[in-house]
């Protein structure tokens, strides 16, 4: 009896001795390091350019781009890229351009591979270096090939591109950072996210339905038309081109012409363009809205496939026209002059989609915008004005990945049918090409009534994860900064994690007095992230659900029809872990204990996640969790352990532990339920009540 007591005293002070975090006989092993061999590399990327709203946020990396003009050295700028790594970031690595020359870090170090990585200790590190400002091409323009310029500094002014740099995150496995750039020029200018201009300017806005539209105007243009009369014609075709895939903020520089420019004009990066100052408004080639129309190709952010690369100059150049030609800057005579140059050699000798035809570079241009016109006809004429190429160009839109020719068709042949699909197909596959239409043709296809389809957000709950979510009205919501400022008196915010699959619910009525086709589609920071398509009786009500997971932590705008909602994306950083328990505290093996955390939401912001909880059998993560800011919840998970032992679990920054053990954790609980015992104590209780149970068997 004696040597039986001796042994369970002698393994009890064991296994009160054992760190938290080590199990007992049978379960040996530690809780994965969180800074080591549990991180994750996430792939090299870019920034989105979203404003800077969670800056200060722990799952945020913000970079500040700040660009000076070095007026005494034409055809060179510096750049300034400086960094604020959030808490849970454990290495960063930058990407330069192949021409950036650096000339100064501080807290990177090169590596063999000629990128810059953090040294993990700085707490904002940077890197200088300059870039080459002027950029040429080759523009052939009737059979007159040239070499122009499409950037350039000029000495007293520049137009540049914003350099873009790759970056590598290794953040722990459980956290998903997102990335906030805010781009600046150091002295006199104007930036947008992909285009900065250098040198003293004026600048103009127009807001139209959430689209800022940021008309900058140098010095040292002449403008050929007002700030005024630009942005008005550019309002309206953002107003008609009803194709998604607006930008909060479009910008656009009127540059000086006393450059050799190449083109007319170019458009660089989501939604920034430039166009020649003298470029005029009352002509069927209209720079300002063929610029525009590209802002809104979303689908050409991807690579299109060379069978489809016809279809981004050609939409351009026909909407371009046929916008004006609506908004009443030309007449039909100079809209049909426009587009019947595709008629005449050289450029009906191609076939479109096959560029290597092409006995001139500017096919696409002239005789794309008549193909594309003629099938936007056929498809308004077989459908009774209900579909039109606007709304497969939105369908495009929505696609994920690359567009090719077969998708154009099929979006087509959905719209239309089979025989308007065999028209595109004759005229793009082949060097048939169609004739220009009349003036009573054109009325009888484009001014049909179709029927108007009214969009809204349902009133059934909103699901994050197959969850109803709760949103707050911002008004609410102190110091809590949204996206847009159309958003902020009254308007809905939402936290949801990262990841996460949001559906929301879209109300659609046909308030018309003819049947029509509904496009439903939820825009995420004007990109279609979600669409379907409906036919609709007149006066007819339904509602679908659409879905969209977003990317990554930052703040977007949700859009269905004129409802919007603010939307903060976070990641488990965001929740702070106040208090952490596990219930019961004992266990026998496998059985199940349930883990809790109190969580809160710090700052001003809006904070969610699906927070993990990590043991010595790995990582289990938590339903989502939402949280206004300063409001407390819980969030729990169940754990089971299969062997005796001690096991430490840990949410955030607190840990409790859990006994396994069958008889040992129920004696455990005993004694840890007598008031007044401490450790040495309850060991030595322990074991007086271990020796009597066993005494008790023996009898």
């Amino acid at each position: 009896m004696n040597s039986r007591l001796a042994v369970c005293v002698i393994v009890l002070l064991l296994i009160a001795s054992l760190p938290a975090g080590i199990a007992g006989a049978g379960g040996f092993s530690s809780v994965p390091d969180a800074s080591g061999a549990s991180d994750t590399a996430i792939a090299s990327g870019v920034s989105d350019g979203s404003p800077s709203a969670m800056a200060d946020e722990d799952d945020v990396l913000h970079q500040r781009t700040e660009l000076r003009h070095l007026s005494d050295r034409p055809g060179e700028f510096e750049v300034e890229t400086t960094f604020e790594p959030p808490e849970p970031l454990r290495g960063l690595e930058v990407d330069l351009p192949d021409d950036a020359a650096v000339v100064g870090f501080e807290g990177f170090e090169e590596t063999a591979d000629g990128t810059y990585r953090w040294d993990e200790a700085t707490g904002e590190p940077s890197i200088r270096y300059e870039m080459p400002a002027d950029r040429t091409g080759t523009v052939r323009h009737d059979h007159d090939e040239r070499d122009g310029y499409t950037f350039v500094d000029a000495g007293e002014w520049g137009v540049v591109q914003v350099p873009s740099v790759g970056l590598s995150l290794r953040t722990p496995q459980s956290v998903t950072l997102g990335i906030e750039e805010t781009v600046t020029v150091d002295g006199e200018g104007a930036t947008g996210d992909d285009i900065a201009f250098f040198g003293p300017v004026e600048e103009y806005e127009r807001t139209v339905d959430g689209e800022t539209i940021r008309l900058v105007v140098p010095d040292a243009a002449d403008l050929a038309e007002t700030p005024d009369d630009i942005l008005e014609s550019i309002a309206a075709g953002s107003e008609r081109l009803d194709v998604g895939s607006s930008s909060d903020e479009v910008f656009i520089v009127a540059v000086p012409t006393d450059v050799n420019w190449g083109p007319r004009g170019v458009q660089y990066g989501d939604a920034d363009a430039w166009v020649a100052a003298d470029a005029e408004l009352e002509v069927a080639a209209n720079v300002w809205l063929h610029e525009y129309v590209h802002v809104r190709q979303g689908f050409a952010s991807g690579e299109t496939t060379a069978d489809a690369r016809w279809l981004v100059e050609a939409q351009a150049e026909y909407y371009g026209a046929l916008l004006g030609y609506e908004e009443g800057s030309i007449r039909f005579g100079e809209f049909a002059d426009h587009l019947e140059r595709g008629e005449r050699s050289p450029y009906a000798d191609g076939a479109l989609n096959a560029p290597s035809t092409w006995a001139d570079s500017d096919t696409d241009y002239v005789k794309g915008p008549l193909v594309y016109g003629e099938i936007d006809r056929q498809l308004r004429l077989a459908t009774d004005g209900d579909r039109t190429l606007e709304d497969v160009f939105r369908q495009l839109n929505a696609q994920d990945g690359s567009v090719s020719e077969a998708d154009f068709l099929t979006a087509l042949e959905d719209a239309g049918g089979s025989d308007v699909r065999s028209v595109a197909e004759r005229y793009t596959q082949t060097t048939e090409t169609p004739e220009m239409w009349s003036r009573w043709d054109h009325g009888d296809a484009f001014d049909q009534p179709s029927a108007t389809v009214e969009y809204r957000l349902g009133s059934e709950p909103i699901e994050v994860a197959g969850q109803s979510w709760e949103r707050w009205d911002s008004s609410e919501l102190d110091g809590v900064e949204t996206r847009s400022d159309t958003v902020t008196d009254g308007g809905d915010v939402m936290a949801v994690p990262a990841g996460t699959t949001v559906t929301v619910p879209v109300a659609m009525e046909n308030v018309d007095d003819r049947a029509g086709t509904a496009d439903a589609t939820l825009e995420a920071n004007g990109e279609i992230v979600a669409l379907e398509q409906r036919s609709l009786e007149p006066g007819e009500r339904t509602t679908t659900r659409l879905s969209w997971e977003p990317p990554s932590p930052g703040v977007y705008d949700l859009r269905v029809g004129d409802d919007r909602l603010t939307v903060f994306v976070r990641s488990s950083p965001s929740l702070t872990v106040t208090d952490l328990r596990v219930e019961p505290d004992s266990v026998d093996p496998g059985e199940t204990v349930t883990a809790t955390a109190t969580v809160t939401a710090d700052g001003d912001l809006p904070a969610a996640g699906t927070l993990p909880f990590q043991s010595a059998n790995g990582v289990v993560t938590a339903n989502p969790v939402a949280l206004a800011p300063g409001e407390t919840g819980t969030t729990a998970v169940d754990l089971t352990f299969d062997d005796d032992g001690r096991y430490e679990v840990t949410a955030g920054e607190q840990s409790t532990t859990v006994t396994v053990g069958g008889g040992l954790s129920r004696a455990v609980s005993a004694v840890d339920s007598i008031a007044g015992f401490g450790s040495v104590a309850g060991i030595v209780a322990l074991a007086a009540v271990l020796a009597i149970a066993m005494l008790g068997r023996r009898r």
